[in-house]
């Protein structure tokens, strides 16, 4: 049994540039979340068409091997043609991360610093990494994982939606099994910046409902980002329970 929640708020700034899109086929369901990167002009737009295109694309070719690669590359494409149309090439950029859950498997795949947390039997299993300045330095071993979220190029993105692509930028995880009791969080960076991965470990154990779950977590995102200017923050929370 697949259950769902999700949240979307501006923060403390005066628009919200993520877009959420929830979509049902046959039983098996395609979660997408982007975040526009503010500063850039229509971030909104580009997130709105990010996730727009998941949509399309897993109703089009709901069961298609490819059906991630192409969710990618044609909402690049998009990007890049409304780029022209409207004269904004420094504009409409964007993250975007989907999760695909169908028949007896799941896959994700992801592009720049909106993460997809896998929680088996509520720890911790695995998470997206992010295409930023500080991940990369955590993964030449010049800081560790947990000054990732206040380091002074947290938002250096390196690989994004709407930036000219030499070769492919997005990542594309394995398929692999679902079980029981598996739970997921897709989150912009205004939400896992805000809430640590043992606090979302421990929420999710006394938690009774996905619901539960992304409510107690937003609540402390909330609190957390106070008065810090903080950014805008989407989450969905899936989980898979017999």
């Amino acid at each position: 049994m697949i259950s769902y929640a999700s949240v979307s708020c501006p923060g403390e700034r005066e628009s919200n540039e993520d877009s959420i899109s929830i979509t049902e086929c046959n039983s098996d369901y395609c979660f997408a979340l982007a975040d526009g990167l503010g500063g850039h002009g229509m971030g909104d737009t580009a997130s709105e068409i990010a996730v727009k295109t998941a949509e399309e694309f897993y109703l089009s070719q709901h069961g298609n091997d490819d059906f991630l690669s192409s969710c990618f590359e044609t909402a690049q494409n998009r990007l890049l043609q409304k780029q022209e149309e409207t004269h904004c090439q420094n504009g409409l950029k964007t993250t975007l991360v989907v999760l695909e859950i169908f028949g007896e498997q799941y896959r994700f795949g992801h592009i720049g610093d909106s993460r997809c947390y896998c929680f088996a039997e509520n720890q911790l299993q695995t998470r997206t990494l992010d295409h930023s300045v500080p991940q990369m330095l955590v993964q030449i071993g010049e800081i560790e994982e947990n000054e990732i979220r206040h380091h002074p190029d947290r938002n250096r993105l390196l690989r994004v939606l709407g930036a000219e692509w030499g070769t492919m930028k997005y990542e594309l995880a394995s398929a692999e099994p679902t079980k029981n009791h598996l739970s997921f969080l897709l989150c912009s960076d205004g939400f896992w910046e805000n809430i640590e991965e043992k606090r979302m470990e421990e929420l999710l154990e006394s938690a009774d409902s996905p619901e539960q779950w992304l409510g107690t977590m937003a609540q402390e995102v909330e609190q957390n980002g106070k008065g810090t200017n903080a950014d805008n923050y989407s989450a969905i929370a899936v989980w898979i329970r017999n």
